[in-house]
């Protein structure tokens, strides 16, 4: 194992109606002119971004909304949310909805904090020094931003989708209550237990450094986001189910299932942001597309890892070769995916790539990565294209 820094300030508020402690959470983290920052019609259709701001009234908080965070968001709107900030003295940013709007609102505290193009981050020019203070009301478990480090962000110029990572952006706060995410299509529903899987994956699938506890809570938690997301696809109400996926979303992505190791792989994230970013696929169903070609072509340097993941996780019997248990892993995880509607490959996603766009990827992520990265198996630019052509 290695050593680590393990840091979570997040403050969580989780369950029924606790939306309704949001004017209260905000005072608590000094918080006294708001810009509440949300996505698409369906916080304002389900009386979400009402009853926030019917609560900020009461409490006599001053605010101001921007609203329009899609998925992939773009870097338009944040210099948008940046000069609103600057223009209306916005102290305190409140992302309403799922890792759109939450990282948006990050990277907008980003250039609020900061001087010069808040782009600078994304694109690995410079570090940020700070962060506007964010508190989160979340309604999509999925991508763990209501806990992280991290934001994506996508540059309309060129289509590049980025992430940065730094502790500033960790929200102050986070709201959790289930019962705002039972309104979503089954669709989000399963790109989110997807994204929650992949950010425990990407952790896992590593040769540098292990920890027992770690892979158990690691090993846990995607059995538990596995069947609850068969439950859900039945029995989209259930609340419990919702709960538990919720729960592990944040956990996913708030580093506890990556300590005593090197960091983790990161490649099929990496990979789908040049798809998200060509295409402005869902980032869920984007990463379950891309996984199975990158797994088979990087399993054999780190078979231990996968003969444990089929049996530990995916219930495969411990017979036969390492490289056949393994195989039966990566197998069992796309039989997965397909039940609960996921794609399995890019013409599954709906993705008709040209062999000239598949290569414009591969150039783009070498770039995104400074060449080559990887832990499981390092990649290049070459073996980026062959997973591309593969996942085809």
């Amino acid at each position: 194992m290695f050593d680590f820094q393990y840091f979570t300030p997040t403050k969580v508020v989780f369950g029924k109606n606790t939306e309704s402690r949001v004017a209260e959470l905000i005072r608590e983290f000094g918080g006294t002119k708001i810009l509440i920052h949300y996505g698409g019609g369906s916080v304002v259709r389900s009386g979400l971004l009402k009853r926030v701001t019917d609560s900020l009234d009461a409490a006599g908080l001053a605010y101001v909304t921007l609203g329009g965070a899609v998925p992939n968001p773009h870097l338009g709107l944040v210099y948008e949310g940046i000069e609103l900030c600057k223009k209306e003295g916005v102290d305190f940013l409140l992302g309403v909805g799922g890792g759109s709007a939450i990282d948006s609102a990050k990277a907008i505290g980003y250039g609020v904090a900061n001087e010069g193009d808040v782009w600078d981050f994304y694109d690995y020019k410079r570090k940020a020094t700070g962060c506007l203070p964010i508190g989160v009301i979340l309604t999509i478990a999925a991508t763990g931003s209501e806990m992280s480090d991290s934001s994506v962000i996508t540059k309309e110029e060129g289509l590049v989708k980025r992430g940065y990572s730094s502790d500033y952006c960790r929200p102050k706060f986070a709201i959790m209550n289930p019962e705002l995410t039972m309104t979503l299509p089954d669709y989000q529903t399963a790109c989110g237990c997807t994204d929650i899987m992949m950010h425990t994956m990407e952790r896992y699938f590593t040769n540098g450094g292990n920890m027992d506890i770690t892979d158990a809570l690691a090993e846990g938690l995607l059995r538990t986001v596995k069947d609850n997301a068969l439950i859900l696809c039945k029995d989209p109400k259930n609340y419990d189910a919702r709960a538990e996926v919720m729960w592990a979303g944040s956990l996913a992505h708030n580093g506890l299932t990556g300590c005593g190791n090197d960091g983790g792989d990161w490649m099929t994230h990496k990979l789908e942001h040049e798809l998200g970013g060509l295409y402005d696929v869902a980032h869920g169903a984007g990463l379950a597309a891309i996984w199975g070609s990158w797994a088979r072509y990087v399993y054999k340097d780190c078979l231990p890892r996968f003969k444990k993941f089929a049996i530990n996780v995916m219930g495969v019997e411990d017979s036969g070769s390492d490289e056949e248990i393994a195989l039966r892993g990566i197998e069992a995880m796309e039989d997965f995916y397909r039940s609960i509607n996921m794609p399995t490959n890019l013409r599954e996603l709906g993705v008709e790539a040209t062999d000239e766009d598949l290569v414009l990827m591969a150039q783009k992520c070498a770039i995104g990565v400074g060449g080559e990265m990887g832990s499981a198996k390092v990649l290049n630019e070459e073996a980026m294209l062959a997973i591309y052509r593969a996942s085809m």
